[in-house]
C-alpha cells in the first residue's frame, strides 16, 4: 500500500504487512526466553536450536527477531541460508558466500576443511561462534542436514564450531525423529514451539501493532473483536484480514474501520446472486 494512503489514518507504516519494522513486533515471554538462551548460551557454546510450529503461528517472526538481536552483538557473524532446499553442491556454494570462504563445490572435502578452519580460527580469536539461521528447514535435504551436523562438530563432538537455528513446521520435527536424522535431533539443545494463539493473545498482538504504527484507535473495539474471533488462533490470518480491511477503507475513503466494513468485505454472496452468476 502506498505510504501516502496511510497518512489520513495517522499511520507511520502499514501494521499488517509482513515487512513491519522489527520494533513493532510483539515479544511474548516464551520468545524472550528463547532469544535470551540463544544470546547467552548457544552463541558461546555452539550447537543446534529449533523453532517449530504450524504455519502462521510465528516461526519466521521469531527468527526475524532473533536475527535482529544477534546482529547487534559484537563479534558475532550471522549467516542466513536463503535456499534451504539446495542439494550439497549448492549448499556449499551458499555457505562459501555467507562466510566469505572461497569454495569449490565439486571438492566437498576442500570446502568442508576450509569452513571448519575458518570457524576454528574465529573461535580462537573471539571466543564466539558464527551463527547460521535456516528458515523453512523442513525443505532441507537429509544429506545437507547431516553434512551440517558433521561440519559443526569438533574434537569428537566435544566442541561445536557453529550455532545453528532451524525453523520449520511439523514435518521438520517428524523428520528429526527418524533414523537418518536422529543424531541431529538428539543434538537440539534449545527449542521453541510456536502455538495457535488464544483470543487474548491475538487481541494483544493487534493492539500492539496499532499502537506502534501510530494510531491505536484505527479500529473500533467491535471490529477488533470480530477479527480476533475469525482468525482461528492464527497470527497470519489475523493480519491478512486486517490488511484487506485497511486497503478497502483506503480505496473507498472510509474514515473509520468498523464492523460494517468487515461485513462489506467478507460477507457471503446470497444464493440467488451465486446462481445467476
Amino acid at each position: 500500500m502506498d505510504r501516502r494512503m496511510l497518512t489520513p489514518y495517522g499511520l507511520k507504516f502499514n501494521p499488517f504487512t509482513p515487512e513491519v519494522p522489527v520494533e513493532a513486533l510483539q515479544v511474548h515471554p516464551r520468545l524472550e526466553q528463547f532469544c535470551w538462551r540463544i544470546e547467552h548460551g548457544l552463541i558461546g557454546e555452539g550447537g543446534f536450536a529449533l523453532i517449530s510450529g504450524d504455519p502462521g503461528t510465528g516461526k519466521s517472526v521469531a527468527l526475524r527477531l532473533l536475527a535482529h538481536r544477534l546482529a547487534s552483538l559484537r563479534e558475532v557473524e550471522v549467516g542466513v541460508l536463503t535456499h534451504p532446499s539446495s542439494k550439497l553442491a549448492d549448499f556449499y556454494r551458499e555457505m562459501g558466500e555467507l562466510f566469505s570462504v572461497p569454495l569449490k563445490p565439486h571438492n566437498r572435502w576442500g570446502g568442508f576443511k576450509a569452513l571448519r578452519e575458518r570457524w576454528i580460527k574465529h573461535l580462537e580469536t573471539t571466543l564466539t561462534r558464527p551463527v547460521l539461521l535456516i528458515d523453512e528447514a523442513q525443505e532441507t535435504p537429509v544429506p545437507v542436514l547431516n553434512e551440517l551436523r558433521l561440519m559443526a562438530s569438533h574434537r569428537f563432538d566435544s566442541q561445536m564450531l557453529i550455532s545453528v537455528v532451524l525453523a520449520g513446521d511439523s514435518r521438520l520435527t517428524q523428520r528429526l525423529g527418524r533414523d537418518e536424522l536422529l543424531p541431529l535431533g538428539s543434538r537440539i539443545r534449545i527449542r521453541l514451539n510456536t502455538e495457535y494463539a488464544d483470543t487474548d493473545q491475538l487481541m494483544a498482538a493487534l493492539r500492539h501493532l496499532l499502537e506502534t504504527a501510530g494510531n491505536p484507535q484505527l479500529m473500533t473495539d467491535g471490529l477488533m473483536t470480530t477479527l480476533v474471533e475469525h482468525a482461528a488462533g492464527n497470527y497470519r490470518v489475523l493480519t491478512t484480514l486486517a490488511a484487506e480491511l485497511l486497503a478497502t477503507a483506503a480505496r473507498t475513503q472510509r474514515d473509520t474501520l468498523d464492523e460494517k466494513l468487515y461485513f462489506h468485505c467478507f460477507s457471503t454472496t446470497p444464493k440467488r446472486q451465486r446462481r445467476s452468476a
